[in-house]
């Protein structure tokens, strides 16, 4: 993936066929990226971004969205992953096709307390976290985190 041209639905971040993970600073998304490559991941599998980067994206695509970005949680995904930004959470972007690596990487996520998880497909956007590590998660309701007035009360 190239982020300087990330992908993009409806004028919004979503790449499909990636898992994006928030973690507390650059040091635990380098640690993480370090358990990533010994599990058979390459440096062209791994996206690293800082805080600033992922916030200057969402801003961008804030700008962009279209009206049927909202129908899904893919508005509400940019804007929690700008919250966890500007928290100073540092982002990786994992090319996982196949379910085996996207076990590899939730194993880790879990494993290093990642602030957010998810797997991007076609149509859905699977949460990997696991309830204990994230006790927002709630299907479908505000408490899970990715509704952006969650994220806002949460973060004030």
């Amino acid at each position: 993936m190239d982020k300087s041209n990330p992908p993009t639905s409806f004028g919004v971040f979503k790449p499909v066929g990636h898992v994006v993970v928030a973690l507390e600073n650059a040091d635990m998304a380098q640690k993480m990226s370090d358990q990533l490559m010994a599990q058979g991941f390459s440096n062209a599998d791994i996206v690293h971004y800082t805080p600033q980067e992922m916030m200057r994206q969402a801003d961008s695509n804030l700008q962009t969205a279209s009206a049927l970005a909202s129908l899904g949680q893919d508005l509400n995904l940019v804007k929690a992953h700008r919250a966890l930004a500007q928290e100073g959470s540092s982002f990786l972007v994992v090319h996982a096709p196949e379910a085996e690596q996207v076990q590899h990487i939730q194993t880790i996520a879990n494993s290093m307390k990642a602030k957010s998880a998810q797997r991007y497909g076609s149509l859905i956007v699977e949460e990997l976290l696991d309830e204990e590590n994230n006790h927002r998660q709630v299907f479908e309701s505000p408490d899970r985190g990715l509704d952006s007035d969650a994220v806002e009360h949460k973060s004030a």
